[in-house]
């Protein structure tokens, strides 16, 4: 008896929402889309997919109404929209509608000190729930990654679903990491050091990811951000047929109008020279790696008069909540600790411009996160417009940047490749081979770092606006179709 009421319980909720949605859609003539994106106000690489993804389907499809689930609180729809203006140099067509949810906190990894991924991914149904009761639209995209509101709409809401994946939420990588007993972010040490709370985190995990497979090949169209992503995607959701690689929008152009020239000036020696890394602050970006590398770089030169006043370690990012601003604080401390605080600066959640100015002024660009699942972002091929190397390491931007990348993931797959027989950048994985890096590009002649520039500068095209909306639009297309029926 109770299953046939249950039964007859969620009939009901799916005939109340079908019907939602068909007298809407009666009532404005119009289909809608819907973006599944709680902190569609904040400034990452994410949010950038977000409005550019917006931008494309609103060029191309000019009879059909946007809609952004969003939990920001404390803010307008036209402010969230002039923050993506500022941020991102980007311009919607139309105005779009905002549904503002009022239980953000269900996602919020605070909430959940323990059995952290399962407790935010039931958060999500919730969260899930109150935008599906608010709003039924035709088509729902996930863009953040919460895969487990995908059967609410589909299966509920009756929906066409879609998703775009930056990052699995959990990956066959991070199950090695709790077999092989590794200290991570997401590892405590007194799990990694203790072999049966390691055999109980294996079982949770593999359980977990069971149900996170479940939950994503309800999609009916995947798009994933990188080779790497698309793997461990391919592995847990196992659908080949609707996964397609679409590499996330950088910013190409607005950094590649600048000139690249070699550095011509005489006192170029003594100018002070800037390592830039722009990432969010949080634990899995790994600053603390950044602050200690570089110090291990000025400690290399401690002896030589005054060559720790020419350079600086730049550390842009966005802050989401207080949890991110008491994480400030702690890399405060910590650069404090390390007698480096005088060499180091904090800029935070700044506007584009300022952004563009510091990567043109960089020498360096400094990407650290373990397994980041594209490592290129807006901030990393950012740097590549600009005359930056990257460390970890990709270059070819503005005179003089370089870049350094984590050893693995996106930047190793899809970033940090050969291009036109040579070298677009640097790989690292440790402070000392960070240093390393580092001490390599500034001891380079104008010239090679000039080439690299240059090869890094055309491989950048991969990753243009202009790529990611074909691209993005290609994969939506036969779904778009459907929503003229």
């Amino acid at each position: 008896m109770n299953t046939v009421m249950l039964f007859l319980f969620i009939a009901g909720i799916r005939t109340w929402l079908q019907s939602s949605r068909k007298e809407r859609r009666a009532r404005d003539g119009r289909a809608a889309v819907a973006f599944f994106h709680p902190y569609c106000n904040a400034g990452g690489g994410g949010e950038r997919v977000l409005w550019c993804a917006i931008r494309a389907l609103q060029n191309r499809y000019t009879d059909v109404d946007f809609v952004i689930y969003t939990g920001d609180q404390g803010v307008t729809g036209e402010q969230i929209v002039d923050g993506a203006r500022r941020r991102f140099n980007i311009r919607l067509p139309r105005p779009v509608r905002f549904i503002f949810l009022k239980h953000r906190l269900f996602v919020e990894a605070s909430l959940y000190p323990h059995f952290t991924l399962l407790g935010q991914s039931i958060g999500s149904l919730f969260l899930g729930w109150e935008a599906l009761a608010a709003f039924t639209p035709d088509l729902y995209i996930d863009s953040m990654g919460y895969a487990f509101t995908l059967p609410i709409f589909r299966y509920l809401g009756g929906c066409k679903v879609a998703s775009y994946v930056h990052y699995p939420t959990i990956s066959t990588d991070m199950l090695s990491v709790v077999r092989d007993r590794n200290p991570r972010f997401n590892n405590a040490d007194y799990i990694s050091n203790n072999p049966i709370l390691s055999a109980i985190k294996v079982v949770y995990y593999c359980t977990f990811a069971l149900l996170y497979g479940l939950a994503g090949s309800c999609s009916d169209m995947i798009m994933v951000n990188s080779t790497w992503t698309q793997g461990h995607i391919l592995a847990l959701w196992r659908a080949p047929n609707r996964t397609s690689v679409v590499y996330p929008p950088c910013d190409v152009q607005a950094f590649l109008d600048a000139p690249l020239e070699g550095e011509k000036d005489k006192n170029q020696a003594q100018k002070c020279r800037s390592i830039v890394s722009v990432a969010q602050f949080r634990p899995e970006k790994d600053h603390r790696l950044q602050i200690r590398a570089f110090q291990k770089f000025l400690d290399r030169h401690r002896e030589e008069p005054g060559r720790r006043e020419l350079v600086k370690l730049v550390l842009i990012g966005g802050c989401r909540n207080q949890e991110d601003e008491e994480r400030v604080l702690m890399l405060r401390g910590l650069c404090q600790e390390l007698g480096v605080a005088d060499r180091v600066e904090f800029k935070l959640n700044i506007p584009f411009e300022e952004l563009k100015k510091e990567l043109v002024d960089a020498t360096i660009g400094l990407h650290t996160m373990w397994n980041e699942h594209f490592g290129i972002g807006i901030k990393n091929v950012n740097l590549v417009k600009f005359h930056l190397i990257q460390l970890n390491i990709f270059s070819g931007f503005h005179d003089s940047v370089y870049t350094e990348f984590y050893r693995s993931g996106g930047p190793k797959l899809d970033i940090v490749v050969p291009y036109d027989g040579g070298i677009t950048g640097f790989l690292a994985d440790d402070e000392e081979s960070y240093a390393d890096a580092m001490e390599r590009i500034f001891a380079m002649m104008p010239t090679e770092r000039l080439e690299i520039r240059r090869r890094a500068r055309q491989s950048v095209s991969r990753f243009s606006d202009q790529e990611f909306e074909a691209s993005f639009l290609a994969a939506m297309d036969p779904l778009m179709g459907t929503l003229e029926r």
